[in-house]
Parts: structure tokens; C-alpha cells; sequence
């Protein structure tokens, strides 16, 4: 009996120790399965906020286009440059809510730019492959001749092949096997699928194709793309070709513009003589005669009128050379960078940077195609002429976007079609993929806001 009450004490003092134990035990994993769920609830707050973030951007993407088509809507003259120091917009960091979007632009006064242009690109500045010859096709940059016959291959009706060329035979060996596609090209793109086509040749250094030099691709081989880290920028195939770019066959009220040709010279009289006045016109009629008669371009129409400059302004955009239900091929002379114009018959690279240096030094001379006569020869001029436009019909809209705290990154590149007078939708693309095209100063200002607004 007294070893009993000698060692109850210590049973009780022992079951007290192992409650204590055991509510520890609870408590620790109480509070690990708060911290759980706390950590887990804030991660899908996170989560949830960089969700509602894309959706702002996501909502300025479709503003900045809306926003686009209500400006070339708005031309009181189908066609006119988009150059903004022609033709005012906002372009950058532009709210639409809680989201901003900007315009990726193309810088024309440098050939590697380090910091985004913010501006809307003219579609018709750039190279038509569903239109262009193998010749035309062979000067581009990176082309090979090969290339440019399997591209003509791929998208003619026949299964003949070119010189160089692919055909069903080439396309059937490949795993998995296709077939040519004897069509036109839908996306530029689609590129991907002829025979010779890579990726190095149809992105070049500019992965994320937004036509400026980021340090990632001027590093070498420390990060992709691979780069020969001489401070300039390669661009692919894919910055001079498009699929989009056709003339243009109405005017603003969408009627047809008047064709220089015999089939319009009535039409042709009343417009003039409305802009000019009737001996002026009678004087320019007067000229169209002999091999002179039926202009195949309007740079011809204007070399054989004899009207001036300021004359042939005023009528350009109403009027239009050869058969107007044909499809033909047509690049802006006021907006194509040299590598494309090089590729047109009669200019070549010489005449092609001279025609770019003449545009720089006197940008306000530019607005009508008229000034070309300038620069070439009358041989070059007939030559070029049924290639060479003064407007553009097609715009790209290569727009990106962020939502709140510069969260939300999203990017899509439109093109909008106004050649049949009121502008609309052609093409959407989404190019979120190719990752961050705003360059460097707006990614700090992303930093820097992001990180002074983190969400607890």
C-alpha cells in the first residue's frame, strides 16, 4: 500500500506529460495544415490575379484594334500612309481599363534598332509571295534559288517542277508524309512547310519578330537564338513577306476607282476636269494617245500626262492602272524598306537605297508615288511602275498588352483590309508565344511597378 501511493505522483505527473505530448502534436499540425492552406489559398489568389490581369490585356488587345480599324475608318482618303508623322494616333501604353495596350512598329530610319518603334505597320511595304516571281523572290534576304522555286511550286495549280523546285515527290518522302499543296499561301507562316525552309531562314536573329536588336539576340550563344554578336540585327524571311498586300479598287465612298486606261476615259474626264478644270484636262487627255493610250501603271499615267505633282495628288487615290479584276502584285514605295524594293524589276539595290535615302531626306515629299520619277530613269521608271503604289491598303496591327501591375503580358498581330473601302478584320494571329517585344525600358517600368505592388 505505501510503494502504491509513493508512485501515483508519478503516473499522474507521466499521463499529464503525454496529454501535453499529444496536444503539441495536434497544435503543430493545426497550425502546418493552416500555413498549408494559407499558402495554397494565397498562391491561388495569385494565380487568380494574374488570370484577371491576361483577361485586362486580353480586353486592350481588342480595343487597340478596334481602336485601329475606327482610325483607317475615319480616312477621308482610302490608302493614306500610316506613318504617324502623316497621320496622328496614340500608340503607346495606351489605357483601355485597368489594361494598356501598344502599336510594334518598325523604325525606317535605322536598320537595328535597340528601342520599339510604337506605331501601325503598312502590310503593302512588304513582299507578296503569292504574287511574287522566283526572280522577284530570289533577292530577298537569305533566299536561295531553290527556295524561291519550291515556293513558287508550293503555291501554283501544276505539279510541274521548277528548277531547284519541290513537288509531291519531295513531300511524300518526309515522315510524316503530305503533298504539295498547289495553292496559294494562307499564312506567311505556312512558309514552314516547303521544302528548304527552316526556321534560322524564316526568323533569322529576331525570334520574337519585333524588328528590334534585344540582348538576347546579340549574345552569342550564351542564350537563343543562336546570333553572330555583331550589333546588328538579321532578321528572317518573315520581316520583308506577306500574304495580305493588294491594290486597292475602291475609293473612300465606295465606288470604284476610275481606271486610266481606254475603258475609263469618260470617267477619267469628268475627274479630271472636276479637280483641275476642263482645259487642264483636255491638255492631259490630249497626251493620252499612241503608245501612250492605255497606261499599264499609274507612274506611267503621270510621266505621259505631263501634270504636276501637286495635280496628281489630288486625283492618285482615285484612280487605278491596268486591269482592275486582276490580281497583281504591288509594294509602297513611301513605306518598303530596301530589301524589298531591291527585289521589283528596274530598281535593283542601288536604285532601291537611293529611293530609300530620297524618302528619309524629304518625308513630306513623299505622299503621292509622283516624286520615284525623280530618282530613276525613265527605263527603270516603265519598268518598276506596275509594281510601285504611293498607298497602302493593308495595316498591321501588332499590338501587345498588359493588365494591371504590368501583369498579363498577351500579344496578337492583326492585319486590316481597306481596299474595298470600309477596313476590316483579315487576318488574327497570337503571338504571346515569342515572349517579351516591348524591349528593355518598358520591361524596368514592368519591374519596377510589379515589384511595388505585390500582392500579400
Amino acid at each position: 500500500m505505501t510503494t502504491s501511493r509513493a508512485t501515483a505522483p508519478h503516473a499522474v505527473h507521466s499521463r499529464h506529460g503525454s496529454v501535453l505530448v499529444i496536444v503539441l502534436w495536434v497544435t503543430f499540425g493545426v497550425v502546418a495544415l493552416a500555413l498549408y492552406f494559407g499558402n495554397a489559398t494565397g498562391l491561388e489568389l495569385r494565380a487568380t490575379d494574374n488570370r484577371t490581369a491576361a483577361l485586362e490585356a486580353d480586353h486592350a488587345i481588342d480595343g487597340a484594334i478596334r481602336y485601329a480599324v475606327s482610325l483607317l475608318g475615319s480616312q477621308t482618303t482610302p490608302g493614306t500612309p500610316t506613318d504617324p508623322l502623316t497621320f496622328a494616333y496614340v500608340a503607346e501604353a495606351v489605357p483601355v481599363g485597368n489594361g494598356s495596350f501598344w502599336f510594334l512598329g518598325r523604325d525606317p530610319a535605322t536598320d537595328t534598332p535597340i528601342r520599339p518603334m510604337f506605331a501601325l505597320v503598312d502590310e503593302s511595304a512588304r513582299l507578296n509571295i503569292n504574287l511574287a516571281t522566283a526572280e522577284m523572290l530570289e533577292l530577298l534576304p537569305r533566299m536561295t534559288p531553290e527556295l524561291a522555286a519550291a515556293i513558287v511550286d508550293w503555291r501554283d495549280e501544276d505539279s510541274d517542277i521548277s528548277q531547284g523546285g519541290a513537288e509531291d515527290e519531295t513531300y511524300l518522302r518526309r515522315t510524316p508524309p503530305y503533298r504539295c499543296k498547289n495553292a496559294p499561301f494562307e499564312t506567311v507562316e505556312e512558309l514552314r512547310m516547303v521544302a528548304g525552309m527552316d526556321l534560322d531562314l524564316l526568323y533569322g536573329e529576331d525570334t520574337n519578330l519585333n524588328g528590334i536588336l534585344d540582348p538576347n539576340e546579340d549574345d552569342g550563344d550564351l542564350t537563343p537564338p543562336v546570333d553572330n554578336r555583331d550589333g546588328r540585327l538579321d532578321p528572317g524571311l518573315l520581316e520583308y513577306i506577306t500574304v495580305h498586300s493588294r491594290e486597292g479598287t475602291n475609293r473612300v465612298d465606295g465606288t470604284a476607282r476610275v481606271s486610266v486606261g481606254p475603258q475609263g476615259r469618260q470617267e477619267l474626264a469628268a475627274l479630271l476636269e472636276e479637280r483641275i478644270g476642263q482645259a487642264r484636262a483636255n491638255e492631259v487627255l490630249g497626251r493620252l494617245t499612241g503608245p501612250n493610250a492605255n497606261p499599264d501603271s499609274l507612274l506611267q499615267f503621270y510621266t505621259a500626262s505631263g501634270m504636276a505633282q501637286s495635280e496628281f495628288e489630288g486625283v492618285e487615290a482615285d484612280l487605278i492602272a491596268g486591269d482592275p479584276g486582276a490580281e497583281r502584285l504591288v509594294v509602297n514605295v513611301n513605306t518598303a524598306s530596301a530589301a524589298v524594293l531591291a527585289c521589283l524589276p528596274g530598281i535593283g539595290f542601288d536604285n532601291a537605297a537611293a529611293l530609300v535615302a530620297r524618302r528619309q531626306s524629304n518625308p513630306a515629299g513623299t505622299v503621292t508615288v509622283a516624286w520615284v520619277t525623280e530618282v530613276l530613269d525613265a527605263q527603270a521608271v516603265q519598268q518598276a511602275g506596275p509594281f510601285l503604289t504611293g498607298r497602302g491598303y493593308q495595316t498591321t496591327v501588332d499590338v501587345a498588352a498588359l493588365g494591371h501591375h504590368g501583369r498579363g503580358y498577351r500579344r496578337v498581330r492583326a492585319v486590316i483590309d481597306s481596299s474595298a473601302g470600309s477596313p476590316r478584320v483579315v487576318a488574327r494571329t497570337d503571338l504571346t508565344r515569342l515572349g517579351w517585344a516591348l524591349g528593355r525600358d518598358v520591361r524596368l517600368q514592368r519591374e519596377l511597378l510589379f515589384s511595388s505592388n505585390q500582392t500579400p
